[in-house]
């Protein structure tokens, strides 16, 4: 892979890595639900211009289905479990757990699409189960029980739609089904959202962080991945794993003071183990994971 697209898939594990802080710092004012609503929105006006054109257009219609399933369990859902786990867990555990999506894709990707298993991936299923167990364990990190179990059932929604998107939607252009997904999660949460409103205004640090999620992490980000994925293919793109939980943890500790104890490195190395080898013979299988 040529040092430019590289550089592209560090600097996308940079953004994603830092939208964990940035929904630590917003959740508590805004709501886990409306966050999510204006983060979606900001998104969405990123990719209509592009959406609209006549080409994208054209596509819409054969793919609505897939759209309209992809904008539950690939944006809205997760995006809320995962923002409201931030009320009881440091940004950074957000982070590494994220990583668990790759071991949990591999496990629905045996019982769906019938892939075979080599020991190495049954190895590194047990390596990141452990070190999920260390990460969770209240004893260990900065992270109560409830708030993992909703963030782990976030990384199963990105999972499962990794896996959808392979046995569906291998042959459907990225851009109409993740831009689409992004609009259609807007509608689909907007009456919960209305239910869900702030019962004040917000801070300029909130505000800001909505805009950064929405614009960049959410918005211009996506665009960035669906063009790596375009150059140098779905499998090489989703290494971006891999730099997820070592940003969030650097991005925590750096602006918002977060501990990194001894015990959630071992726990983040092991995921990270368990992942590399779970994933090593999945030389097909896309994953398209929002963050």
């Amino acid at each position: 892979m040529e040092l430019r697209y590289w550089s592209l898939l560090i600097f996308l594990g940079s953004i994603w890595g830092s939208a964990f802080m940035f929904i630590k710092i917003a959740t508590p004012e805004l709501g886990a639900v409306f966050l999510v609503q204006l983060r979606l929105a900001l998104a969405s006006l990123v990719f209509l211009p592009l959406l609209l054109r006549n080409k994208q257009l054209r596509l819409f219609k054969k793919s609505f289905k897939y759209i309209l399933i992809l904008s539950l369990t690939n944006t809205a859902i997760p995006f809320v479990l995962f923002s409201e786990a931030s009320k009881g867990s440091d940004s950074n555990m957000l982070a590494i757990l994220n990583s668990s999506t790759a071991l949990m894709t591999m496990i629905i990707a045996l019982f769906w699409l019938k892939e075979k298993v080599i020991s190495k991936q049954v190895l590194g299923l047990l390596i990141g189960f452990i070190g999920i167990i260390i990460l969770v364990n209240p004893s260990n990190s900065s992270i109560d029980p409830y708030s993992a179990s909703i963030c782990l059932a976030g990384s199963f929604c990105y999972a499962f739609s990794g896996v959808f998107i392979q046995k569906y939607c291998i042959n459907i252009n990225k851009m109409v089904l993740i831009g689409w997904s992004l609009v259609f999660g807007t509608i689909l949460l907007l009456p919960i959202s209305l239910f869900n409103l702030p019962t004040s205004f917000p801070s300029n640090n909130a505000i800001l962080s909505v805009l950064w999620l929405g614009v960049v992490s959410t918005g211009l980000s996506f665009i960035g991945y669906v063009r790596l994925i375009e150059k140098v293919g779905a499998v090489k793109t989703s290494t971006v794993a891999y730099f997820l939980p070592v940003f969030g943890i650097i991005w925590g500790n750096i602006f918002l003071d977060e501990m990194v104890s001894f015990l959630i490195v071992v726990g983040c190395i092991m995921v990270l183990i368990g992942v590399f080898f779970a994933t090593s013979n999945n030389k097909n299988l896309e994953t398209v994971d929002g963050k």
